[in-house]
């Protein structure tokens, strides 16, 4: 599964910001052997504006995905705190730049930890963080494959974590289509049973209808043999 848009720029701008760190490092060099920053000041001026103008877009993006429920509550934290974090590099690297924080020694230390330098002045750190352990040793090469197998990784969970929510939306259309079967022979059933009722009734009808003329017809037949009984004992001579 690829990553979503928020997570590339995401990555984007974290390297738009190693590559500031990068460039005050040796903006600051320059200063130190006598050099002409003047073009590389430019460059970090630029490269600040666009590092907030992306900082802007994520929280865009952030609140967008967020208030559209694309992501689940978990995650958009999450992304707030990456945010959040960001903002911070920022601050320091704005700071560093315009030199209200002094830089150490030119080493790997000024761009991954903390620390007073040589010279007694506060690192430049536009981190903010301490090495781990993991870290320690590690060229920057390095630490990007070791985070890209970390991305890898947990692209591989969402993917397991997409092919179980299909499973069980196909499940879910299978028991929808079932459950409209069932429907369908229950009514069929329901009007069965209502044609078979009117049956009955009708048929109840004629019964009491027969019925009822059987009743009538043996009456006439009574009445016709007494007329017949009574005309034969008047005919009969005395």
């Amino acid at each position: 599964m690829s990553q979503d848009a928020w997570l590339q720029n995401y990555d984007a701008t974290c390297r738009l910001a190693q590559e500031i760190a990068e460039n005050i490092h040796e903006r600051n060099r320059q200063q130190r052997t006598g050099g002409n920053p003047a073009k590389i000041n430019m460059t970090l001026r630029a490269s600040l504006q666009k590092l907030k103008q992306n900082i802007a877009q994520l929280k865009e993006g952030l609140l967008r995905s967020s208030s559209s429920r694309r992501i689940m509550q978990s995650e958009a934290d999450r992304r707030q705190n990456l945010i959040d974090d960001l903002l911070t590099r920022e601050k320091q690297l704005n700071a560093t730049f315009k030199g209200d924080i002094t830089e150490s020694e030119p080493s790997r230390s000024t761009l991954m930890a903390g620390g007073a330098g040589a010279s007694g002045g506060t690192s430049a750190n536009p981190w903010l963080i301490n090495e781990s352990e993991e870290t320690k040793g590690l060229t920057f090469g390095e630490i990007k494959q070791q985070q890209q197998r970390a991305i890898e990784a947990q692209d591989a969970g969402l993917d397991a974590l997409a092919a179980v929510i299909s499973r069980q939306k196909i499940m879910g259309q299978e028991i929808g289509n079932e459950l409209g079967e069932q429907n369908e022979i229950i009514d069929d059933l329901a009007h069965l049973v209502d044609t078979t009722d009117n049956r009955i009734r009708n048929e109840t009808r004629r019964v009491k209808l027969v019925e009822t003329k059987s009743a009538s017809c043996g009456m006439l037949v009574v009445i016709v043999l007494l007329l017949i009984a009574i005309i034969v004992i008047a005919a009969w001579p005395v």
